[in-house]
């Protein structure tokens, strides 16, 4: 059994492959095992993840005949991982050389620890420049406390866990984007502790990726956060709890709606229908007795009574927002 799988999710990113894979094939820890999940490429990311194996037996190769999104090709890869501890990175993405072994020996020295924390760089595409993800720092927490921090992402989600953590609960795989986030707070709720290490992950910000794109998945992101609210309530979480989620959704709905306000243009006729529908049928099942009111009482945010004024609201509010320059492109 090696002491590390590594999982690699692959589509269509063979110009970054020699960098993330490299970064793990010249880790300090050799005791691992790299699960490479191409997840039906069209381009030549599948060659060269077979010219890697064929190269270095640690590296193991999965193809997918069907294009299933991130999670699923995530929970192929576990099915196949053999590692006391699981790791992932994105084909994108690379680490330092010493990230692993500093993640397991934290692991290794502290049998109540699930997970451990990564020190990530925000690499900014083009830019050619790093910097720290925006977090306070800590030693050691709870796992309760980790969740709650990672609902608005106090902390980051790349770290290190135990297998028994992914045993128990797999990828969500609900959307083809985004839900794979709900896997990360109900892993940091199940751990008793949670720690850090100084082992680096590079985050590659890539302005190509779903959530940069003109793209129908955008509102994956409200299916991903009902499906996180069905885990809520499955676990029994307190009100407060879920007071916070349901406001995080109508932020995420009001988030969403300037997204179709701004880009929806963008979208096919088919994805435009789409993408209203969703955006109503989210607006339409908020439960408006748990919301904050200092966070939906304002203009913009507000959650309305009626759809077609819900709507005004968003189009008033964006619109002014847009003639202003405030307007996020993304």
């Amino acid at each position: 059994m090696p002491k590390v799988s590594v999982l690699v999710a692959v589509y269509n990113d063979g110009k970054h492959l020699a960098q993330s894979l490299g970064s793990l094939l010249r880790q300090t820890l050799s005791d691992i095992e790299i699960v490479c999940i191409d997840d039906n490429s069209t381009d030549d990311s599948l060659s060269i993840l077979n010219d890697y194996a064929r190269r270095d037996s640690r590296v193991v190769v999965i193809h997918q005949d069907v294009n299933t999104g991130q999670a699923r090709a995530r929970n192929n890869g576990l099915l196949r991982a053999t590692g006391e501890y699981i790791a992932f990175l994105d084909s994108d993405d690379w680490m330092s050389d010493d990230c692993l072994e500093q993640a397991a020996r934290v692991l290794d020295d502290h049998p109540d620890t699930s997970c451990v924390l990564l020190h990530v760089k925000n690499y900014m595409e083009g830019k050619n420049v790093c910097e720290d993800y925006p977090m306070e720092p800590f030693e050691v927490m709870t796992g309760r406390e980790a969740f709650e921090l990672s609902l608005d992402w106090s902390i980051h989600g790349w770290y290190v866990a135990r297998r028994k953590l992914y045993e128990d609960d797999h990828y969500d795989e609900t959307c083809r984007s985004y839900s794979d986030d709900n896997t990360t707070h109900l892993h940091y709720y199940k751990s008793r502790e949670v720690r850090c290490c100084e082992g680096i992950f590079y985050y590659r910000i890539n302005t190509v990726s779903v959530t940069h794109q003109a793209s129908v998945r955008r509102f994956d992101w409200m299916r991903a956060n009902e499906s996180m609210k069905n885990h809520l309530e499955k676990l029994g979480v307190e009100e407060r709890i879920m007071r916070r989620w349901e406001t995080i959704r109508m932020l995420t709905l009001v988030d969403c709606y300037m997204f179709y306000h701004v880009r929806g243009r963008e979208l096919s006729p088919t994805d435009r229908r789409y993408a209203l529908s969703e955006l109503r049928r989210v607006w339409g099942n908020i439960d408006r007795s748990l919301l904050d009111p200092s966070k939906t009482n304002k203009f913009g945010y507000r959650p309305m009574p009626y759809w077609w004024l819900f709507r005004l609201q968003e189009w008033v509010y964006f619109t002014i927002r847009g003639l202003m320059g405030k307007n996020r492109y993304y």
